[in-house]
């Protein structure tokens, strides 16, 4: 049972920031999913949302403010007081983290639309390429296939991941086109014969979000290698309780 912490433990610390990831490590989670798109002065952060309205006191568009204007802004205080003054990281911040927490890093390239999609992927090239950030480490994923094929082509050595809602009928051309390591689906309407085809074929096959363990019972008999969820505490529990039960009956 393999899972990964949806913009970090995001159920017991606000989305997307350091807080959020120190909670998944502290969990024992290998793994994060973040998002990450640009400021005006083309710093990569990590913020999901086209604007900051939702997680931040701020307002306005994350591409239309500077990193110093977003830093400004509280994105801890709106989930709980004591994390006032949690603010929105970088890519460089988080993934400083991630190598001194030992966490995997999956990022979601995420493109709005106006979004400059080329400038986005070198700036995320160049701050994994300045960090020296093992390949093996990070997982890119999208949901803009041109995205990925970009880096396919400009950072090879880096899996990629694509996302999808449903599973379209030509989904190994896509998976064949861009040489993915995963599909990502939305747990909700994935079947079991599509389940088994993904496997099959050779590729990891990831659901998002399920935040409860017996909302994907079944899944994991598909096949279905990883869980994407903003609860990771919910499966380690059942992880937990399970090797209880397995020391104890020896």
């Amino acid at each position: 049972m393999k899972i990964t912490a949806h913009r970090g433990g995001s159920s017991l610390a606000p989305e997307n920031t350091l807080a959020a990831f120190n909670k998944a490590a502290e969990l024992g989670c290998e793994w994060i999913e973040i998002d990450v798109q640009l400021s005006i002065d083309e710093v990569p952060v990590v913020i999901h949302d086209q604007t900051v309205e939702r997680c931040t006191d701020g307002s306005g568009a994350v591409s239309s403010m500077t990193l110093d204007s977003l830093k400004s802004l509280d994105a801890g205080l709106w989930f709980g007081e004591e994390f006032r003054d949690e603010r929105i990281p970088t890519l460089e911040e988080t993934l400083l983290l991630a190598r001194n927490t030992n966490l995997n890093v999956n990022i979601e390239i995420k493109l709005y639309r106006q979004d400059d999609l080329v400038l986005l992927c070198e700036k995320i090239k160049k701050v994994i390429i300045d960090l020296d950030v093992e390949a093996s480490q990070i997982l890119f994923s999208s949901f803009n296939i041109e995205a990925l094929k970009y880096m396919q082509y400009h950072q090879p050595q880096i899996r990629r991941g694509l996302l999808v809602e449903t599973i379209p009928a030509n989904v190994l051309l896509l998976l064949a086109e861009i040489e993915a390591y995963s599909l990502h689906c939305n747990y909700v309407f994935l079947k079991e014969q599509q389940a088994k085809l993904i496997k099959k074929s050779g590729y990891q096959l990831y659901c998002y979000t399920p935040n409860s363990p017996q909302q994907v019972s079944q899944h994991w008999d598909w096949g279905v290698d990883m869980m994407i969820t903003d609860v990771p505490q919910a499966y380690i529990n059942i992880l937990t309780y399970d090797k209880f039960k397995l020391i104890n009956s020896n």
